[in-house]
């Protein structure tokens, strides 16, 4: 039996010094020039804006680290290339440890302290367990080019919605061939790094300690054996091993030196990114700085140096382009090259030792790597695209900043212009006058409270469509109804209520929002009450999560969480089961803004309704299209809306009756696509008040108010 500090690996061994001293040259090359290609980018960073996201270090690198371990955004909706990337991910940890324990023995504690611990037991199990990592780097890398070779998935096609051919920056191929670069580099590196291994074995085949021993490097054995089987010598062996070496070190050495300029990097930057992510980037915007002089951005260096960052931390996954809405219908716009853009923008202009002049820096228009006017206007703000990256890229921060420059430059649709302008006028979108915004309580046959006059439990903000628009009206009045039937004390703004302002702020009229936040602040503060409801989800995301900003904390629920606990209290009595096949459309501002999936389920299993869930739900749900302003945008002729699009999914499910919405907005996008569907006739639209009101157990004297 071998002596312990025999079953060792010599590094260099048959190595002239020589030959180690060019090695080490290129070795600490390939350092200064990652380290160099690290401050460049850093340099890059830098002449963004500055960004408030260095508070809870400690708390956010924890976040990220478990994010990063638990690969828990990269298995969601692919949970194989999730399992591809895992094999990659912790296979190179365990390598990359692997190298840094060899360096630290070689170059530290050996040389300076003389201290050897790279022998015997720990040698073994050593090899034993970087022959699994690396099994398991190139088994997942074998299946990442099997997804873009053979499965041919849609996602990882660059061919730009926002580009036409002939274009000169329409061609994205040199991504497809920076993706094989990557992957074919770093199997090569694995696999050479094997077959050394294995030549290793053979070269030494006749040294006990290191052949009896060499079935803890399983991988290379059975190598070894081959090469053995196919005649090779020892001493063949040893001259394939001394020129692989040098292939297999100088590839290794080029993958790390080229780390900050190329998709490697995303090692670096999506870690960055997930550590200084913010978990509210869509639901609570940015308000411009008092000492700014425009709204939005107009220049590249508009951009603060998270946002830069964020550009550098995207791998091109596609998971935004296959969420994006207004992607699925044939719009221009793409989230992932939206990011794109900017960044080979950025890396253009801001990579240099000296920043272009201002013109040269300016990121609308149609010149190469602009972004269009029509990319930026496409979007339905929905958070489809930040909700699903794996990186914690926040795309709508970006694209409303864009857009808040457009707006301040009047370039906008005309019929967007008008509506920014009634609302401006009369605090509505419809252009009605204030004292209309309650006349819809004319038709009941009880008396609401005015909020404004007298204490009130609760104060309901109804919202612009559910305030007037008629088909909307009805709903609204189901509500109230409800609300007395459970005897709970509410009342309204009346005329004192305006525009919530969500979909203005998203669509960049940045100074119109703060003008209606801080008047609906007012009023409320001016108000005695003990919380909100709404039954409008974009209200709802505005007042809960940017009011604040402006000094506006109140608590506020949407409708489907009060009426669940009313329901659960008894306090509403439902007096049948309905027995309807359902789906329910997650509204985006309840569901992924806010997380407000389970109520409304709940609330139909109450009524007996059979839920089928359309294969797009919950987090995954798909827009109506409203989103973003876009409901006072009219589509291009001819394009399919994302409403259509929807009423197609639920189509296809057998037997239903019933497609329930618990947004305005959404009851009035669905209700006219499912006009023009095919569909009409097969299923109708409701909203859930509608669904809730017909169970209802209302006592007799409230029956008879009702048909009068």
């Amino acid at each position: 039996m071998s002596d312990a500090r025999e079953i060792t690996r010599i590094l260099f061994e048959g190595f002239q010094p020589q030959t180690i001293y060019l090695f080490y040259a290129f070795g600490y090359a390939a350092i200064f020039v990652f380290l160099y290609g690290t401050y460049a980018q850093i340099r890059k960073y830098r002449r963004g804006q500055p960004d408030g996201s260095w508070g809870e270090l400690l708390h956010r690198f924890g976040d990220m680290v478990n994010t990063m371990l638990t690969h828990r955004t990269l298995v969601r909706r692919d949970p194989a290339a999730g399992k591809a990337h895992r094999l990659i991910f912790f296979g190179f940890l365990v390598l990359f440890a692997g190298t840094a324990t060899i360096t630290l023995e070689y170059d530290i504690t050996a040389r300076l302290f003389g201290w050897h611990f790279w022998y015997g037991s720990f040698y073994l199990w050593f090899s034993l367990v970087l022959d699994i990592a690396g099994i398991g780097v190139i088994g997942g890398l074998l299946y990442m080019m099997y997804r873009r070779k053979w499965l041919r998935l849609p996602k990882l096609d660059y061919t730009r919605p926002d580009r036409q051919p002939g274009d000169p920056d329409y061609d994205r191929s040199f991504y497809r061939r920076e993706d094989w670069a990557f992957l074919w580099s770093f199997i090569l590196i694995a696999v050479t790094g094997f077959i050394l291994e294995a030549t290793r074995l053979v070269w030494l085949s006749g040294r006990p300690s290191v052949w009896d021993y060499r079935m803890w490097s399983p991988v290379g054995a059975v190598i070894a054996h081959g090469m053995q089987g196919i005649g090779l010598s020892a001493e063949g062996a040893g001259t394939l091993r001394a020129n692989l070496w040098w292939f297999h070190g100088l590839l290794a050495l080029t993958f790390v030196a080229l780390i900050p300029v190329t998709k490697i990097k995303h090692i670096f930057t999506a870690a960055a990114s997930l550590m200084f992510r913010d978990p509210l980037a869509a639901q609570r915007l940015p308000k411009v700085p008092e000492e700014q002089q425009s709204a939005g951005f107009k220049y590249i260096t508009d951009l603060n140096w998270k946002q830069l960052l964020h550009l550098d931390a995207c791998t091109k996954c596609g998971r935004c382009h296959e969420a994006c809405p207004a992607n699925a219908v044939g719009a221009p716009l793409s989230p992932r090259d939206v990011i794109l853009s900017l960044r080979e923008f950025a890396n253009k202009s801001l990579s240099s030792a000296t920043v272009p002049k201002q013109a040269e820096l300016d990121i609308h228009g149609k010149d190469v790597g602009q972004v269009f006017m029509e990319t930026l206007w496409s979007c339905r703000t929905c958070m489809a695209c930040v909700e699903i990256c794996p990186v914690a890229i926040e795309h709508i921060p970006i694209i409303v900043q864009m857009r808040r420059k457009l707006v301040e430059d009047g370039e906008m649709d005309p019929i967007l212009q008008k509506t920014l302008g009634a609302i401006h006028k009369s605090g509505n979108s419809f252009g009605d006058s204030k004292r209309k915004r309650a006349a819809w309580t004319k038709a009941l046959p009880f008396e609401i409270k005015d909020a404004r006059k007298e204490p009130v439990d609760i104060v309901w903000f109804v919202g612009d469509y559910a305030s007037f628009d008629p088909r909307n009206q009805k709903v609204t009045q189901s509500f109230a109804r409800l609300m007395h039937h459970a005897e709970q004390d509410f009342g309204l703004l009346f005329e004192g209520e305006m525009n919530a302002g969500n979909d203005v702020r998203r669509v960049g009229e940045e100074g119109l929002y703060e003008l209606l936040a801080t008047s609906n602040i007012g009023t409320l503060e001016a108000c005695d009450f003990k919380s909100i409801v709404t039954t409008d989800p974009h209200s709802f995301n505005t007042i809960r999560n940017e009011y604040p900003d402006f000094g506006g904390s109140f608590e506020i629920q949407h409708y489907t969480t009060l009426v669940k606990q009313l329901i659960e209290d008894g306090k509403i009595k439902l007096k049948k089961k309905l027995n309807y096949r359902v789906t329910f459309h997650d509204p985006c501002h309840l569901g992924r803004y806010n997380k407000g999936y389970d109520a409304p389920r709940e609330i139909l299993k109450m009524l007996g309704c059979e839920l089928v869930e359309m294969g797009r739900n919950r987090d995954n749900s798909f827009c109506c299209g409203a989103g973003g302003g876009r409901i006072w945008i009219p589509d291009p002729v001819g394009l399919e809306k994302p409403s259509a699009n929807r009423m197609k999914e639920a189509g296809v499910i057998e037997g239903l009756e019933v497609f329930v919405v618990s947004c305005p907005k959404d009851l009035t996008m669905f209700e006219d696509a499912l006009k023009t569907s095919g569909y009409e006739g097969k299923f109708v639209v409701r909203e859930l008040i509608e669904l809730i009101d017909e169970c209802v157990e209302y006592e007799e004297w409230e029956e008879i108010a009702e048909e009068a």
